[in-house]
C-alpha cells in the first residue's frame, strides 16, 4: 500500500516534470494504443539520466521505477526516491529489487524498466537487454508497454560528479526536442528460469522498443527539422 507521503511526492513532482518537458523541452508522445489500467511493465530505452521521470509523467499513471543504488545514495535526490516508492537495483543483490517490483505488479500496480541497464551510448544506438525484463514479465504475467524515446544527443550534457567518494558521470539533457513512442502492449508466458526463453524475450523487448524509438526520431527530424539521428550507426 502507498503511504501518504508518497502519494504526496509523486502529486507535487508530476505537474513540475510535465511542465518542464512540456516547455522546455518540446515533447511529442504519439501513443499506438492507450495504456491499459492495472499491472504493467513499461519498458524503455535510456538516452538520458533524467528520462525515467519524463517517461513516467507522461503515461498519467502513478509508477515505480528501477534505478540503480547510485542514484539513491545522491543528497536529496535519493530522499526523494525512496519515499516516492521507487526501486532501488543494490549492486550483488538484483533480486530484492525484482521480488520488490513483483510485489507492486501483484498489487495492481505499474513497474517501469529500462531493460539496456545503462545510459545509451553517446555515439549513437543501443545496449543489450539485460533478461530483468524477462523474468519480471514472466514471473508476474503482466504485459511489458514498450515505449522509444529519441532526443537530439548532441545536446547532452556529460557532467562528472562524486556521490560518497565513488566518481560518476549524469548525463543530462536539458533543452530540446523529445519525442516518444508508445507501442501495442507485449504479452509473454512461460518459464522464468528458463534461459533460452528470458534471452528471447528479452530480445523481443528491445527490438520493439528499437522500432519504436527509431519512429520517435523520424518523427522528430521532420518536425523539428534535424538533421543528425541518434540511431546512425544501428
Amino acid at each position: 500500500m502507498s503511504t501518504l507521503s508518497e502519494i504526496t511526492l509523486y502529486g507535487v513532482s508530476v505537474p513540475i516534470v510535465r511542465t518542464y518537458a512540456g516547455t522546455v523541452l518540446r515533447t511529442d508522445v504519439v501513443k499506438h494504443y492507450e495504456i491499459p489500467q492495472g499491472p504493467k511493465i513499461i519498458a524503455a530505452n535510456h538516452p538520458s539520466t533524467a528520462y525515467p521521470f519524463f517517461v513516467a509523467s507522461m503515461i498519467h499513471q502513478r509508477s515505480h521505477i528501477m534505478i540503480e543504488e547510485l542514484m539513491f545514495n545522491v543528497p536529496i535526490l535519493g530522499a526523494y526516491l525512496r519515499r516516492s516508492g521507487h526501486i532501488c537495483i543494490r549492486r550483488g543483490n538484483n533480486q530484492q529489487a525484482m521480488d520488490e517490483a513483483l510485489k507492486y505488479l501483484k498489487e495492481g500496480k505499474t513497474v517501469m524498466i529500462f531493460p539496456e541497464g545503462a545510459i545509451c551510448p553517446s555515439e549513437g544506438g543501443f545496449n543489450p537487454a539485460h533478461t530483468g525484463i524477462s523474468r519480471l514479465a514472466l514471473a508476474s504475467g503482466a504485459p511489458i508497454i514498450p515505449v522509444g524515446i529519441a532526443i537530439q544527443r548532441e545536446r547532452i550534457h556529460h557532467i562528472p560528479s562524486t556521490v560518497q567518494g565513488e566518481a560518476a558521470v549524469g548525463h543530462w539533457y536539458l533543452s530540446g526536442p523529445y519525442a516518444m513512442t508508445v507501442g501495442k502492449p507485449l504479452q509473454f508466458n512461460g518459464d522464468a528460469n528458463d534461459r533460452t526463453l528470458t534471452r528471447s524475450v528479452a530480445d523481443q523487448t528491445m527490438r520493439k522498443i528499437i522500432e519504436l524509438a527509431t519512429e520517435s526520431e523520424l518523427r522528430m527530424n521532420r518536425n523539428f527539422g534535424m538533421t543528425q539521428g541518434m540511431f546512425d550507426l544501428i
